[in-house]
């Protein structure tokens, strides 16, 4: 018999063999001072792109003082105990009452956390008798989800509706033979590309086929739409989605995410979601700043309109400098540029050591071996300055990398991994 942790000591995966050379500085990396526009990366200051605070909600006076308050109040403890026993409370009710009514659903219920939240309702939606459909790029926390499902599952290919349909096609007969239903599974705003699912597309394959429709807004929650509501209002789809999920994490700036439907939808859900019946209630002092974040993401207009401002003043300018970014259609704004995973090392420690420049690195396997991703995300704290001196920064390493410089640099690295 093998050992079990044989693969461990054997097979470190494709990210985990570039550890001694990474951990700490290109992955775990430490980012100090306050949440802002500008913070400290290992003693230097940086323009920092990697934070997800794009109202910039997270070191706003108000929502810093809601929160020391509420700290005061009630402490991190309470309530103690889950939501059904013991950690059930008015303002609960009142944030998933008011979260309904922004996102034009009937019912909202509070989740602890995003990742959790979103597998816990996939689970709780199907049974081994029916099918899940779902995008190719969806989140981890969708994969995961649909890993718990006992039952068929097929994916189609990335913003693909003929994809869809024809993999629509392949659960409706197959659920025909189960008996079971449908899902399928789309994010609002898919968080490495920046593109926008195709949720009006899919939502109008309902006269053709039998489904039910989950959406993951994680990044189009107070981003996206007239009000903010997300990118079902943005599409004009909202009444659309059967299942609308959103986390607080993103542009309200804290800890907790929601689901809202139906009310008889939402009735269920609370009732079968283990990750919430067998888990501690969201505590008071995030409940109450949520509510504050709420009320500023509804009355505050120009904190959206500031982020956009910054968005497309980077976009454009990276457009009009001949940077490849996609496709994007939200504020996510990946630069893909060629390159090897030491060529790639080689040239984010340069962005961050020689032209103070913070932002997320990606490589293989998230996306296709010889392509290096910068993802940078805007918030409304970023201003012109920050722009001119990133899309400066941009070309200097852009020219480095395609003359040869970080490759001759990352040589060494890359031998000592062969």
């Amino acid at each position: 018999m093998k050992d079990l942790f044989e693969k461990i000591y054997k097979d470190k995966g494709p990210l985990g063999k570039w550890a001694s050379q990474a951990e700490g500085y290109f992955v775990f990396p430490k980012i100090e001072g306050e949440i802002s526009n500008r913070m400290k990366f290992q003693g230097k200051d940086v323009i920092t792109w990697s934070i997800n605070d794009y109202l910039g909600l997270a070191n706003h006076p108000e929502v810093r003082k809601v929160d020391a308050e509420a700290g005061v109040a009630y402490g991190s403890a309470y309530p103690m105990g889950a939501r059904m026993m013991s950690g059930h409370t008015d303002l609960h009710e009142k944030l998933q009452n008011e979260l309904a009514q922004f996102v034009s659903k009937e019912a909202a219920y509070l989740l602890n956390f995003g990742y959790q939240g979103m597998l816990s309702t996939i689970d709780a939606l199907v049974s081994k008798d029916d099918i899940i459909v779902y995008d190719v790029d969806a989140h981890a926390c969708i994969i995961d989800g649909v890993r718990l499902h006992m039952g068929k599952r097929f994916t189609y290919k990335h913003n693909d509706i003929e994809s869809l349909e024809k993999n629509l096609d392949r659960a409706t007969k197959m659920a025909e033979h189960t008996g079971g239903g449908i899902l399928v599974i789309s994010e609002g705003v898919f968080g490495m590309r920046g593109e926008q699912g195709r949720l009006k597309e899919i939502v109008a394959l309902k006269e053709k086929y039998s489904f039910r429709f989950l959406v993951d807004d994680a990044h189009g929650f107070g981003t996206q739409g007239k009000t903010g509501a997300g990118t079902g209002e943005q599409q004009g789809v909202q009444d659309g989605i059967d299942v609308y999920f959103a986390t607080f994490a993103k542009a309200l700036a804290s800890t907790g995410a929601f689901i809202a439907a139906d009310q008889e939808i939402v009735d269920y859900l609370k009732y079968n979601l283990r990750s919430q019946m067998f888990a501690k209630s969201l505590q008071m002092q995030l409940v109450v700043g949520a509510l504050k974040r709420l009320d500023m993401l509804r009355t505050m207009p120009e904190l959206k309109a500031k982020l956009w401002e910054n968005t497309n003043a980077l976009q454009s300018g990276l457009k009009s400098r001949g940077f490849d970014i996609g496709t994007t259609q939200s504020c996510v704004t990946p630069v893909y540029l060629k390159g090897s995973i030491p060529e790639a090392m080689a040239l984010v420690k340069d962005l961050r050591e020689n032209y103070g420049i913070f932002c997320s690195i990606v490589v293989y396997p998230v996306i296709p071996k010889g392509l290096i991703l910068l993802r940078l995300i805007p918030t409304a704290t970023h201003d012109i300055q920050d722009v001119n001196e990133t899309l400066d920064a941009f070309e200097a390493i852009r020219s480095r990398l395609e003359n040869g410089t970080y490759k001759r640099l990352s040589a060494s690295v890359a031998a000592a991994m062969e």
